[in-house]
């Protein structure tokens, strides 16, 4: 089963950034579940390198990638106008990477990813 084709056009659209494919194969997998259209990266190069960007309803990107991390690809998105609710993916953030997380406006979850945390950070933001 495809969770992308069971999802409505008019759903939220989520951008994903994760490198490490099991995982990135289990959220697409839940957030389609959930009804979220998807538009997945597995760096941050390959999202930065598109001209024109999608208006994603949340942005969800692991810390932890190769080249830049999740961080400076959403300190690029930031400057590039991309003012949506953010989430970072990331196990025990140590002190500074909290404080660069609340400059940039971003809600940290921690991984492990338990239960239906992350669908439901998503919701907590887009509907605010």
């Amino acid at each position: 089963m495809d969770p992308e084709s069971d999802t409505a056009p008019s759903a939220p659209l989520i951008l994903l950034v994760e490198d490490d494919a099991s995982v990135r194969k289990a959220l697409t997998f839940a957030l389609g579940i959930e009804g979220y259209r998807l538009e997945v990266h597995d760096s941050a190069e390959t999202l930065l390198r598109q001209a024109a960007l999608p208006a994603p309803a949340c942005v969800v990107l692991d810390l932890n990638l190769p080249g830049a991390s999740g961080l400076d690809a959403l300190a690029v998105l930031r400057e590039r106008g991309l003012d949506c609710p953010a989430i970072l993916i990331t196990t025990q953030p140590k002190p500074p990477v909290v404080a660069a997380a609340a400059e940039l406006g971003v809600r940290i979850l921690e991984k492990p990813l338990l239960g239906d945390a992350l669908p439901s950070a998503i919701r907590d933001l887009i509907s605010r």
